[in-house]
């Protein structure tokens, strides 16, 4: 065999069901179902399998992997989305030869990050994987891998974390990108490859409504239903939370919980606090004076954004720069 005759491609969908069969058969932990961005690759060597590699979302919570990348708990949440985990890896036994898994997972990595923001809308930067204590985890140290500690044994269940350990697993990393950790940690990146939610603490929620308490309410004293503070409140948490549109902001609103609508302000009626309506939203934010919402803005920017620039805010992004529905 040459190895440089071996070749990796994407699973085609007709080509799943023998993929699960092989992994089944093979791996010792059996086949994986595909849940959330997930990607599957063959390796093949002259038209034959010759390898089987899964990648999925990386663990949403891992002390070792954090504590090595070096990224606040918002960066975490915001740029989690980069990493990906090497779920299944797998040589089938005709082909258990030297350097064919390293050659395997070596053109993997290469073609990996384009692959994601082909199917998923944004690359990935660093790889993950775990292996059983049992094993060394050789291939991934030939690989260039680097061993960053081990996990907890926690696992993950319906509804959280199993309240007792397994055996732990040794982790592994791989950066696709020469300066992955800087790049994660930095203050901030181009929003296409950072993805575009933010953590926001209660507090932030609660100190929103202050900002703009001193913006003159542009709309008719019989008109008011619910207060301009809480209103433009909402529209800024909503963007931070990636909401790009009115539709997303006025939906974004309406699933939000009682408490988080009371620590915005929201108009309370019966108990009830209500949220504005996209229409509402829009109407607020296309008669709002500028001016008066960019003093507000900044008086954010200087609290939240100093030392975190993905929480900056500006009156030119939020108001959406769609004029068109001026009433």
């Amino acid at each position: 065999m040459m190895l440089r005759e071996i070749d990796v491609r994407l699973v085609e969908p007709e080509e799943e069901a023998r993929f699960q069969e092989l992994l089944q058969a093979h791996h010792y932990l059996g086949c994986l179902r595909k849940i959330g961005q997930t990607l599957w690759y063959v390796a093949t060597h002259c038209g034959e399998w010759v390898a089987l590699l899964t990648f999925s979302a990386a663990a949403l919570k891992l002390a070792a992997r954090d504590q090595w990348i070096g990224w606040s708990y918002r960066q975490q949440y915001a740029r989690l989305q980069l990493l990906a985990n090497n779920t299944r890896f797998c040589v089938l036994p005709a082909f258990q030869r030297p350097n064919v898994a390293s050659r395997a997972l070596a053109l993997c990595e290469r073609r990996l990050s384009r692959d994601w923001n082909d199917a998923y809308g944004h690359p990935i930067v660093l790889l993950e994987t775990f292996v059983d204590s049992r094993h060394r985890g050789t291939l991934y140290l030939a690989a260039n891998w680097t061993y960053i500690g081990e996990t907890r044994g926690f696992r993950r269940i319906p509804g959280g974390y199993s309240a007792t350990t397994l055996e732990p697993k040794k982790i592994f990393v791989r950066p696709l990108h020469p300066y992955a950790r800087a790049r994660l940690c930095q203050a901030s990146f181009d929003a296409a490859q950072e993805g575009k939610k933010r953590m926001l603490k209660m507090d932030h929620l609660r100190v929103l409504p202050e900002i703009f308490r001193d913006v003159p309410d542009p709309r008719r004293i019989a008109g008011r239903r619910h207060p301009l503070n809480s209103v433009l409140a909402i529209a800024a948490a909503a963007y931070l939370r990636g909401a790009r549109d009115y539709k997303a902001m006025g939906s974004w609103a309406a699933q939000l919980p009682q408490t988080t609508r009371q620590n915005l302000r929201c108009r309370c009626k019966r108990n009830d606090y209500q949220v504005p309506s996209e229409p509402v939203i829009r109407d607020v934010l296309v008669r709002v004076d500028r001016r008066d919402l960019e003093g507000a803005l900044r008086r954010w920017n200087r609290r939240f954004a100093t030392g975190d620039a993905s929480l900056t805010l500006h009156a030119q992004s939020l108001c959406l720069e769609d004029r068109r529905h001026r009433w």
